[in-house]
C-alpha cells in the first residue's frame, strides 16, 4: 500500500489517497492517535470513491472515532474501462431514457463487477489491518450487493449496513443467505429504480438473526442523514 496524498480537516480527521497494485483507494482515520476500528464503505453499482454523499458519510465516521476506507471497483472512477464497460453503459443509458427493462443490462454489467470487486476488498483489508492505526474489529457499509458477496466469505465482517438502492444480481441475492452478521438495512419506499418487493424479500433472504430495516419515505436519493448518525451507533453496537 503506497499513501500517495494527505489533508488533515479542521476535526482532526485525515483523509490520505493510497494505490494498492492498481486499486486506488481513499482512508480516513480519526484524530485520536489509538487505533481504531475499521469500516469498509463502497458507493451503489460502483460509483466512484470520490462521490460526495460516500466522502460525507466517510468523514463523518472518521470524526466519530472509525477509520472508513473506499477503493474503486473494477472499471469504476479513475479505473480503465473496458470496451464492454463502456457499452453496457452506454445500453443502460438508451434503456433508462426510453423508459425500457433495464434488469438483463444491469445483471450482465453489475454480476462481473461484484465478481472481480470482492477479492480486491479482500486484499484491501489485508492491507489495511496492518496499518498501525487500525485495529478491526470490520464493518461494511454501502452498495449491497458488493456488502453481501464480502460478508458471505470474509470472517472479519462483524457488521453490515446495506443501502437497498443498488441494483444486486442473482448470484448475490442467492448469497444472502450466508450472510449471519448482524445488519441494518435501508430502504426508500418510493426508489424508482428499485421495486420495494425485491427489496423487501432480500432483506428476507439475509441468513443474519439480528437485521433491521429502516424504510423512509423518498426517491433514490433521499435517504435522510439521520440514517449516517443511526449507522455510527449501529457499528458502536458491533464493533466497540
Amino acid at each position: 500500500m503506497r499513501f500517495t496524498s494527505e489533508q488533515r480537516f479542521d476535526d482532526g480527521v485525515i483523509e490520505r489517497e493510497f494505490t494498492l497494485g492498481e486499486i486506488p483507494g481513499t482512508l480516513w482515520t480519526p484524530a485520536s492517535a489509538a487505533p481504531a476500528p475499521l469500516i469498509l464503505m463502497a458507493h451503489n453499482n460502483g460509483l466512484p470513491k470520490g462521490a460526495a454523499r460516500l466522502v460525507a458519510r466517510a468523514r463523518h465516521s472518521a470524526a466519530h472515532g472509525y477509520a472508513v476506507a473506499t477503493i474503486d471497483a473494477p472499471g469504476c472512477g479513475d479505473r480503465p474501462r473496458s470496451d464492454a464497460d463502456e457499452q453496457a453503459r452506454a445500453d443502460i443509458g438508451r434503456a433508462m431514457r426510453a423508459g425500457e427493462p433495464v434488469d438483463e443490462i444491469f445483471e450482465a454489467f453489475i454480476g462481473p463487477l461484484v465478481e472481480k470487486a470482492v477479492p480486491e476488498w479482500r486484499t484491501t483489508l489485508d492491507a489495511l489491518l496492518a496499518l498501525p492505526e487500525i485495529d478491526g474489529p470490520v464493518g461494511y457499509s454501502g452498495w449491497a450487493a458488493v456488502g453481501i458477496g464480502l460478508a458471505a466469505v470474509e470472517p472479519r465482517i462483524r457488521a453490515a449496513g446495506l443501502f437497498a438502492g443498488g441494483f444486486v444480481p442473482r448470484a448475490q441475492r442467492e448469497e444472502a443467505r450466508r450472510v449471519t452478521v448482524p445488519l441494518l438495512f435501508l430502504l426508500q419506499w418510493d426508489d424508482e429504480g428499485n421495486p420495494r418487493q425485491r427489496a423487501l424479500d432480500l432483506f428476507d433472504a439475509f441468513g443474519s438473526t439480528e437485521k433491521t430495516l429502516h424504510a423512509n419515505l423518498g426517491g433514490h436519493v433521499g435517504t435522510p442523514w439521520f440514517e449516517v448518525e443511526d449507522g455510527n451507533r449501529f457499528y458502536d453496537r458491533h464493533l466497540r
